[in-house]
């Protein structure tokens, strides 16, 4: 089921599409099921139609307020917040909207996305939100990321002992007794930068961790429940961040002597498409550069100097993400990643997603980043997010230290995009994409993420000599 995003890209029909971004939802799934209920259909309309049909059920919930409502939600924290300031921002692109019915309905998290990337609007609201990207905090004590880097400069790699617990657990109103379900929780997968990976807690019993090389590595359950529980996982690991020097290695130059290799180069539907506009523009920012360094920094640069932090709604109902991230110049950390992964290949430079958590002694959260691969050096790192906050936090070498580099705070459980779980899931999952904070499934459908809570914690973050 969740393959058929793999033909997103084959587009909605034109009616279809015109009722879809009015915000005639019912007449729009009305028309894919007469489209559907077609004999002879050809298989990839069909399995684009299934996908966007669930897409637009799902499209209103990311979209909650009328303008009143998102007035009232700024006004909250800044009184004297006026129309005109809100205006501004949603035609800056700051703020999120679409229609339903002809009626704009604004992104349920729009304050805090403007909290975030206006560190200005952020103080005026009183408002600071949690993360590792604000470490530092532009005063005179070295921040926690700023001393990572220096660590790794100076002693070529730093490593932590990391313990995290993280659990689901179904909504009392969702839950019947006796039902069935199935849960995955991601844990940490077999990759370059982590060891002594050990599952130390499992509850309940009987959940199957995937092998250390799952490409999108889980522990899942299945199993019928009398009474609602959280489902939950603790697992430890060594997450050793190795320092790359870059600008030493283009001094060098010797990638332009080297062959390069093709894997990791190729198309993925529907997001990782070399479609005409990001060819032209790998064209445009590539042009008079031969080395591979060079041109993925300079897909760097693009991303961070020029793009804009905004939080995004569930990727289940995003189209086109590299593309439209090259478009509309903003993104969150997996939107940066995706388009930065898909210029390196588009340029004939390999490169993978990865993702997972933030493991900081005082902060777990999710997020994404990018390995892409240069001979003589092989994989390298790029985290274009982090390198967005740098930019805010006017810290220029901490945003060159992410091209090339991470720090040693991650959780990597995901090695691959868009790949399934070792048991899969048997309907839509929550993130057909991605897997940071656990999916869960009963008998007749997947659970969405309203009707789950997720909490993940790190329990020690302990620096090794």
């Amino acid at each position: 089921m969740n393959d058929c995003f793999r033909y997103l890209h084959v587009g909605l029909p034109d009616d279809i599409l015109q009722k879809k971004f009015y915000g005639d939802l019912e007449g729009a799934v009305r028309l894919i099921d007469r489209r559907l209920a077609w004999d002879d259909i050809p298989e990839a309309m069909r399995c684009c139609l299934m996908a966007q049909r669930e897409m637009i059920l799902r499209r209103t919930e990311d979209y909650p307020y009328t303008k009143e409502e998102a007035l009232a939600v700024v006004r909250e924290h800044i009184s004297d917040f006026s129309e005109e300031e809100f205006e501004e921002r949603v035609d800056a692109g700051r703020i999120g909207w679409i229609y339903l019915n002809g009626e704009r309905r604004f992104f349920n998290r729009f304050f805090q996305s403007m909290c975030k990337a206006e560190p200005a609007f952020g103080e005026r609201a009183g408002v600071r939100l949690p993360g590792v990207e604000s470490a530092g905090k532009g005063s005179a004590e070295e921040g926690r990321l700023d001393r990572c880097a220096r660590l790794m400069r100076e002693r070529g790699k730093l490593s932590n002992r990391i313990r995290i617990r993280a659990g689901v657990r179904m909504k009392d109103e969702v839950f019947n007794s006796g039902m069935f379900v199935r849960v995955h929780l991601p844990i940490p997968a077999a990759c370059e930068q982590q060891s002594e990976i050990v599952i130390e807690k499992i509850f309940p019993a009987g959940g199957k961790p995937a092998p250390k090389d799952a490409p999108q590595r889980t522990i899942c359950w299945e199993m019928s429940l009398e009474e609602n529980q959280e489902f939950y996982v603790e697992y430890s690991y060594v997450h050793t961040a190795r320092y790359h020097d870059v600008e030493q290695m283009q001094k060098e130059g010797l990638s332009l002597t080297c062959v390069q290799p093709d894997f990791f180069t190729g198309e993925e539907t529907p997001h990782i498409l070399f479609t005409p506009y990001l060819r032209e523009l790998v064209k445009e920012l590539t042009r008079g550069a031969a080395e591979p360094l060079e041109k993925a920094r300079r897909f760097y640069d693009f991303i961070t100097l020029q793009m804009k932090y905004t939080f995004m709604p569930a990727y289940f109902g995003l189209e086109q993400i590299a593309e439209a991230c090259a478009r509309n110049f903003t993104g969150d950390c997996g939107v940066f990643a995706l388009l930065f992964l898909t210029l390196c290949r588009c340029a004939g430079i390999p490169a993978c997603w990865q993702s997972g958590l933030t493991a900081e002694p005082d902060f777990c959260g999710a997020h994404d980043w990018v390995r892409f691969y240069v001979e003589p050096y092989g994989w390298l790192y790029a985290d274009p997010s982090y390198g967005t906050a740098a930019v805010r936090a006017k810290n220029e070498e901490r945003r060159r230290f992410y091209f090339g580099n991470l720090d040693a705070y991650r959780m990597a459980a995901n090695n691959a995009f868009q790949a399934p779980f070792t048991i899969d899931k048997e309907h839509w999952r929550a993130d057909p994409y991605d897997n940071q904070l656990g999916e869960m499934e009963v008998v007749d459908r997947g659970l969405r993420y309203g009707e789950f809570e997720r909490n993940k914690e790190v329990l020690l973050c302990e620096e090794l000599e």
